[in-house]
Order: structure tokens, then sequence, then C-alpha cells
């Protein structure tokens, strides 16, 4: 479905990021994994997903937190590649704390790489998406970008930011073959989540299976977790031509949580 095209996903060595980026993959993108790190195993997960799927995948390190090297992501890509038709912007990271102890610099962080990073990087990627007059934008917002909840004021205020970015850029490349969406995760069993079921536990001492159940997934009608595969499954979608008049939206995958 997607052969030949090349993806770039930002975050993409472990959790959601990493199973997006194995989807394209397997419909047939040529992929750019990226994280901050450049340890030995990061290029390996590249080329791994290269032996799966018979693609070519290589990992380019960025520190999301830095604009420059957000736009030199972009640029590297289309240069290694001589194109640039697919942009999901997944890197992100967590802090919980009330307000009034939140420390400043995990606010600038969590604003940075969840919020900033997708400016960066769409606004490098733009001129190369109406110049071939295709493109596929995808950010990785969250039910937080749709809904609120008590201490987690950066998240919340990074992830509504991504959503009207997202309504934004649609609106600015209508008509010329560049789409822009949002998928909103609920919660998803990824190391991110962990973290936070562990401090949940630690804070309250209740058991790991509690936590879960009634604090964890107390907003999601479903009780379950979304799983990885469920949201790059909804990636892949709209980053496929069959979503052409799909732009400016939010794809919920969250067991019915923002329907409340």
């Amino acid at each position: 479905m997607l052969t030949g095209q090349t993806a770039i996903v930002t975050g993409s060595t472990s959790g959601i990021g990493l199973g997006i980026a194995e989807k394209l993959a397997a419909k047939g993108a040529n992929v750019v994994v990226n994280s901050y790190s450049d340890k030995t195993e990061d290029h390996a997960i590249a080329a791994g997903i290269a032996s799966r799927h018979g693609v070519e995948a290589v990992y380019v390190k960025a520190d999301m937190a830095k604009p420059d090297e957000c736009r030199d992501l972009v640029e590297q890509a289309a240069v290694r590649f001589g194109r640039l038709d697919i942009l999901v912007n997944n890197a992100g990271i967590q802090h919980v704390a009330a307000v009034e102890d939140f420390p400043v610099e995990r606010w600038n962080a969590i604003i940075a790489i969840n919020l900033s990073s997708a400016f960066h990087t769409i606004a490098a990627a733009v001129p190369h998406m109406k110049a071939a007059g295709y493109g596929r934008i995808v950010n990785i917002a969250s039910a937080h970008g749709l809904r609120a909840s008590p201490y987690k004021a950066a998240y919340v205020s990074a992830k509504h930011g991504v959503v009207g970015l997202t309504k934004t850029v649609a609106l600015e490349l209508a008509g010329k073959g560049v789409t822009c969406n949002a998928v909103c995760p609920g919660f998803v069993l990824t190391p991110l989540v962990e973290t936070q079921i562990a401090d949940r536990a630690k804070e309250t001492g209740l058991d790991r299976e509690t936590v879960i159940r009634e604090i964890i997934l107390e907003k999601q009608p479903s009780k379950q977790f979304a799983t990885v595969e469920e949201i790059a499954a909804a990636t892949a979608f709209l980053a496929s031509k069959d979503a052409a008049q799909i732009t400016g939206t939010t794809l919920s995958v969250d067991g019915g949580w923002t329907a409340q």
C-alpha cells in the first residue's frame, strides 16, 4: 500500500513509535527511525525493520527538544531517500505533579518535545510535500488532547496544542494533496505508562493490578488498554491514499474515553 514511499517516525525505538515504524514498513514504506540516544541498539532496530519487511530503514539521531535537530532530521531523510511522503510526530515524555509543584524544567521539556518538535518537523516537511503535491502528516496526540486530567498540566497543554496545530496545518494545506491528522490514543501499555503505574502504586500503596483497574483505566470504559498495534494500524490508514479526504481531524483509539 505504501511501497516506495518514505516515512519519518519520531521517537520510534520503542513503544508506539516502534510499532508505527514496523507497520509502515510492513506496508512497503522506507522508514527513518529516530531517537536522541544514537546507540548501537538504535541502528540495530532500523536494520531489523529493514530485514523483516524488505524495505530500507535507517536510524537518524535527533533530539526532539532541539529545534535545529528536528528540522535537520527531515532534511536528512529527504536527502537520503529523495522524497518525503509521510511524517509521524510521535516523540513524547511525561511528568506528573500538582501545578504549583511542577518543575519548570520538566514543563519546558514536555512542551518542547511533545509540541514544539511537531511544529519544527512539519515546518521542514511541508515544502517537500507541497512540491511533490502529496504528503501525509500524522501527529500522535492523546485522549489528553481532548480531555484534561489533574496533575498533568504540561502533557495536557502540549497535547491540546498538538490537536490545534493539526487543524491549522490541515487548513493551510487543504487542496494541495497533503493531509494532517491526529491519532488520540487512550492508555496504551508502553514503558511510559508502566512508569506511571509504578509511581501511582508507590503513592497509593495499592498493588499493580488495582492501580491499573481503579486508577489508570478508570476513565477508559472498555477497561482495556489500547494496543500499540491498534495505534499503528490507525496511523497507517491515515498515512494511506485511502485517507485523502480525511484532514484536520482526530481519530480516537481510547476505549470510549472521549465519548463520555
